[in-house]
């Protein structure tokens, strides 16, 4: 892995050379072992804090660890091209806007002591756009080359804090284009709920029933890519005790390892069925 200025990482892509890389301030990283027409995203497995900042949130480690998502990088680490953000989301949250960001309150809590500076916050943004810059380079590469293209937005959710029965996988659609998508929904659906876990973790997947899809990452490259699905992927946290932070490594190693299966067949039928090239 090499260490890359944003410029040269979207110089990379631009030129479609093979590389993985960290951005030089630590905020991302990126691999790209082939141009594929689809893309594997985890924009919460980050867990970095900045220290200039430990000393002002309220928050705990584990308190950030919570809303998190955990592994949700090494679920697709082995896909030709995976993007996923470093920096917790208690710093800046890739998945909101820029105006929305870096947060005030987090979750119904105060999140500082003190309010941050704007010099603080400038920082975090810096990041947040630079995500967002590479983001685009590598969406316009993918269009181009393949004239369409298909994103899996990895996420995962607190289950045990919901008070009625959830589904171990909840696909968010409500900003994608249904009538156009719809096939490719269900058949992702029907392929993550065929995923079989040890007793007692259920097989159980459904449409927007936790969580409807409502996510920046989404929305920025639906709004900016006309011919690019993205499919906002979550799984309840069955692959750790959220309650004491322990990762349950073979309940990792399972969605990894069926996903290496099941999301290269899912992006090639959405190829063959929206292609024209």
């Amino acid at each position: 892995m090499q260490k890359l200025s944003i410029t040269d990482i979207i110089a990379k892509i631009n030129n479609e050379e093979i590389f993985h890389a960290v951005a030089d301030d630590y905020s991302l990283t990126i691999k790209i072992d082939n141009y594929v027409h689809y893309a594997c995203a985890a924009v919460h497995d980050g867990h970095q804090f900045r220290k200039e900042l430990w000393a002002n949130c309220i928050h705990t480690e584990y308190e950030r660890w919570y809303e998190e998502d955990p592994e949700t990088k090494q679920m697709v680490h082995s896909h030709p091209i995976v993007i996923a953000g470093c920096d917790s989301r208690f710093e800046y949250d890739l998945n909101r806007d820029p105006e929305n960001a870096v947060f005030e309150t987090a979750w119904g809590k105060e999140l500082w002591h003190k309010p941050l500076s704007q010099e603080m916050i400038n920082k975090s943004l810096a990041k947040h756009a630079n995500f967002y810059k590479v983001t685009h380079a590598l969406i316009s590469k993918l269009e181009e080359k393949f004239g369409v293209a298909i994103v899996y937005d990895m996420h995962s959710y607190n289950w045990k804090r919901w008070d009625r029965e959830v589904p171990t996988w909840n696909l968010g659609t409500s900003n994608v284009d249904n009538d156009r998508f719809g096939d490719d929904i269900e058949l992702w659906r029907q392929s993550l709920e065929g995923i079989q876990f040890p007793k007692p973790i259920a097989s159980t997947a459904l449409v927007n029933d936790t969580f409807q899809g409502n996510g920046y990452f989404l929305k920025y490259i639906t709004q900016n890519f006309k011919n690019t699905l993205v499919l906002a992927t979550e799984i309840a946290k069955v692959y750790c005790d959220e309650l004491t932070q322990i990762i349950f490594p073979e309940i990792v190693s399972i969605v990894d390892k069926k996903l290496q299966l099941k999301l290269p067949e899912h992006a090639k039928e959405f190829y063959k069925r929206h292609s024209t090239k």
